[in-house]
């Protein structure tokens, strides 16, 4: 019988939970033993990387939470990095955890918590070069595919993509259109750029991927018909498909990208999708700077920044909303005809996960206007139950809350009360695994999905270096 992904994933918590039940007992007598492979088992070790959790696991009085950092912090490196080479150039190649294909939104964000450590161990640094031009060989493949397996050359391995209705290349994994997809892989190379000035990985190939990305974005503004992007799948979640001949609703040409998926992978309800044009126009101005600056390419980085110009001008003339309370806020997503929905999603990019990825500042009152509105009874997918409150999505299902959500929320706050209770919750719902998941129930942290999800132990990761460094008087206390 064919399971969907959605089947997989809910099956993986029951199966994870039964093996983690001896980390449960030990849990409770406070014996916190490592889940980290064994050294000699790792697909990746960092000098950098270890001294990193020393530094910090040092910092942290509460032994459940400092367990919960050394589990998660390094779990991107210790069992999802594939790293080679080709045509004697570095190549890094980053599963998601319990899908053997590599999301480019996933590997950026998988990896993101290290690059500040890049100068400090050059074979992180290789690993660094690897990942942005394995990206941006996918994107040559097919721009418009969100992920990709090993072998360039292989069919797809994933079952639920084995009957979709749209072009699949060689190479690509599953092809939903996410606007985030590229945008991720730009901030990557930015950031790398940004802290190390090292113009390696930004050769020949990664110019005409990052050139092919801002046209991609050009046409899905679709100005001139409907573009070359279609998809369908025969599933039973609607979600999953696209309408009318796998174009999707119907929208007023105004000027922003048409995101046919969510970063959930789910389906958009309205194609205009708020949170990922705003993260295209921000990072197609960073590319442009990496074109000038490592490249010379103004003619790239002028093409960039005018994209840039044009979706930001649409975004303020369409993308504001009625807030009920007096005063303006993003809306989710809308068709440019005047119809929107209000909500928000775990995933990022997500409202409430603006400023993780550098589109706004987390102090802008029309961002904390949208993050309290999405924290609230307004926003569809927001729970709260007895083992925490959170925003979840429809991709797993109602009462569902993903870890993801609370990490984002103590990520911008900005009092010490919110982060404790972030941090609390986080230690509490890990349903005796000692890593974070795709989602639990409100109620029962025992009900999870995804046991092995490598994001969201690398933002769990992130965040903890972050508390350690700016706040380290929450972490010196137990929780």
């Amino acid at each position: 019988m064919t399971q969907s992904r959605r089947e997989i994933m809910a099956g993986a918590g029951a199966l994870a939970l039964a093996a983690a039940m001896p980390a449960a007992a030990r849990a409770a007598t406070g014996s916190f033993a490592s889940k980290r492979p064994a050294p000699a088992q790792r697909a990746f070790t960092s000098p950098a990387i270890e001294a990193e959790i020393s530094r910090v696991k040092a910092k942290i009085a509460d032994p459940e939470l400092a367990w919960l950092f050394e589990n998660c912090y390094p779990n991107t490196l210790d069992t999802t990095v594939q790293t080679g080479t080709i045509d004697g150039r570095p190549d890094t190649f980053v599963i998601t955890g319990d899908i053997e294909a590599m999301w480019l939104r996933d590997s950026s964000a998988q990896v993101q918590p290290y690059i500040h450590l890049v100068a400090k161990d050059a074979k992180l640094k290789r690993l660094f070069q690897g990942l942005i031009q394995r990206q941006a060989r996918c994107i040559l493949i097919d721009p418009y595919a969100n992920a990709f397996d090993k072998d360039p050359t292989a069919p797809s391995k994933l079952e639920w993509s084995q009957t979709d209705k749209t072009e699949m290349k060689p190479g690509v994994a599953e092809r939903k259109w996410e606007i985030d997809s590229l945008c991720y892989a730009m901030r990557l190379s930015h950031e790398y750029w940004t802290r190390t000035k090292d113009k390696a990985p930004f050769d020949e190939t990664w110019s005409r991927a990052m050139k092919l990305a801002a046209q991609t974005f050009r046409e899905q503004q679709r100005k001139d018909g409907p573009g070359p992007y279609k998809f369908q799948r025969p599933a039973l979640q609607p979600s999953d498909s696209l309408m009318l001949g796998g174009y999707g609703r119907p929208t007023k040409k105004i000027g922003l990208i048409h995101s046919m998926f969510r970063p959930s992978d789910d389906a958009c309800l309205y194609p205009f999708l708020i949170p990922s044009n705003l993260f295209a126009v921000s990072v197609l101005r960073k590319i442009a700077t990496v074109h000038r600056e490592a490249r010379g390419d103004n003619a790239a980085a002028t093409d960039a920044e005018a994209l840039a110009a044009e979706v930001d001008a649409a975004l303020k003339a369409h993308a504001l909303i009625d807030d009920g309370k007096g005063g303006q806020v993003w809306a989710y997503e809308i068709d440019g005809f005047g119809n929107y929905i209000f909500m928000d999603d775990a995933n990022v990019p997500s409202l409430s996960g603006l400023p993780l990825i550098d589109v706004v500042d987390k102090k802008d009152p029309l961002f904390l206007r949208t993050a309290a509105l999405a924290w609230s009874d307004r926003n569809p997918y927001f729970f709260k139950g007895t083992a925490a409150e959170g925003i979840g999505g429809p991709h797993i299902g109602l009462d569902m809350i993903w870890p993801m959500s609370i990490i984002t929320r103590a990520m911008n706050a900005d009092d010490d009360a919110t982060i404790l209770q972030c941090l609390r919750w986080l230690k509490t719902t890990h349903g005796g695994t000692g890593f974070m998941h795709e989602s639990f129930h409100k109620d029962d942290p025992k009900n999870f999905t995804r046991s092995w999800f490598a994001w969201a132990n690398a933002l769990f990761g992130q965040l903890i270096v972050e508390v350690a460094d700016k706040r380290p008087a929450l972490l010196a206390r137990p929780l």
